[in-house]
């Protein structure tokens, strides 16, 4: 991966923080100049951001850099791996099979994959689809998550280091290994590949360009994701948040190799059309008269099932990330990109946030860090106060 230096970033990006991802006949020049100087706080290389109100993405807006090493600049429409909030997809995905017949969210998960799904230290627990949604499930990431292979005991010997010491349900720990295995599930209970269906049920209808595949998407519209290193004070790129998964697709088997496309955190998507599928969320399954889920399974998935965490199922609520509204939605973290999609159900509004590289501190817990929060801030005075 190559270096970039954070002594020569502002000579690179400095003349063209101000250019904006595209012509806008309106220019907010007090709200950009502090989004400009927050960057510059958190050395962030580009941002895309998305406001929301009602129906409508009342605002979006890129700014720095898509690619250090050219000096290209981001604009609007470029894509990025948003890493976690792919989760929502899954869910999503996942709520259409419930409302169809499909599945039950009170499914053994071990009948729904195929193989024994069971923490050893609580054998008669079962483990349901809603359990793995939550994050409730005890299974943990301890033996990795980008194979099933991880908890099949057909496959792997040391198969029960996948699980915690209390019982499904008794706790809550943010797992990834739970979504790749609903993605599975999704895929087998649906028929359809996973990538395939997501962007078939999800993404077409609500006419939104992305995906989980890299292999079908432009690349040229991907923003470069740069990790900071605190030890060298340097930025470096991160080409593996983009791989190509075609030698894998070659000994593909539905229902099992979902991981390959990381349903946890393998989206890929522009901040605008990220807002849009925000919509869909914030206005309860049903975003410009195209109904996604039912209302009763998008208050499902945004029903906080464990109050510290203020998760419900791969949407969690918090109160801290504006003052004085609870807000709902995911964020991402991963090969050095930051991606926050949060909403106000009642007062319905909402804003995204994706930054492709910065230098932040979680001064604040673990879910929102310090360059969001600023901004989330900003964004909500400027915008929507």
């Amino acid at each position: 991966m190559k270096r970039i230096n954070l002594l020569h970033l502002p000579l690179i990006a400095g003349s063209l923080l101000l250019m904006t991802g595209a012509s806008r006949a309106q220019t907010f020049p007090q709200a950009e100049a502090e989004i400009e100087a927050i960057m510059a706080k958190y050395q962030a290389i580009g941002s895309a951001i998305a406001v929301v109100k009602d129906d409508d993405v009342i605002y979006n807006h890129s700014f720095g850099l898509k690619h250090v090493e050219t000096g290209e600049t981001l604009e609007n429409g470029d894509v990025f791996r948003i890493a976690s909030i792919s989760k929502s997809f899954v869910t999503t995905g996942i709520m259409q099979l419930v409302e169809a017949g499909k599945l039950s969210l009170d499914d053994d998960v071990s009948d729904l994959i195929g193989f024994h799904v069971r923490n050893p230290n609580f054998p008669d627990s079962v483990i349901t689809l809603r359990l793995i949604l939550s994050h409730r499930s005890s299974i943990s990431d301890k033996n990795g998550y980008f194979t099933l292979d991880a908890l099949n005991p057909d496959k792997n010997p040391d198969w029960t280091k996948a699980y915690n010491a209390y019982a499904p349900n008794a706790g809550y720990q943010y797992c990834n290994l739970n979504f790749n295995l609903a993605g599975a599930i999704l895929e087998k209970y649906s028929g359809e590949r996973f990538d395939r269906y997501i962007y078939e049920h999800i993404l077409k209808p609500l006419g939104v360009y992305g995906g989980y595949n890299v292999d079908e998407l432009d690349s040229s519209r991907f923003a470069t994701l740069y990790a900071y290193d605190s030890e060298s004070k340097s930025f470096k790129a991160s080409p593996e948040a983009y791989r190509s998964r075609s030698e894998e697709l070659k000994n593909y088997k539905k229902g099992y190799s979902t991981p390959i496309f990381s349903p946890t955190g393998g989206m890929k998507m522009s901040a605008e059309d990220l807002a849009k599928v925000m919509i869909m969320h914030m206005r309860y399954g049903t975003a410009n008269g195209v109904p996604i889920i039912s209302a009763a399974s998008s208050r499902a998935m945004q029903t906080v099932r464990t109050a510290e965490s203020g998760y419900g199922m791969s949407l969690r609520t918090i109160d801290d990330l504006i003052p004085g509204k609870a807000m709902t939605g995911h964020e991402g973290v991963a090969y050095g990109l930051y991606s926050a999609m949060y909403f106000q159900p009642e007062e319905q509004f909402g804003i995204v946030v994706i930054t492709n590289g910065c230098n932040t501190e979680f001064s604040h817990g673990d879910v929102i860090n310090d360059f969001l929060l600023e901004l989330y801030q900003s964004l909500y005075k400027n915008f929507l106060q």
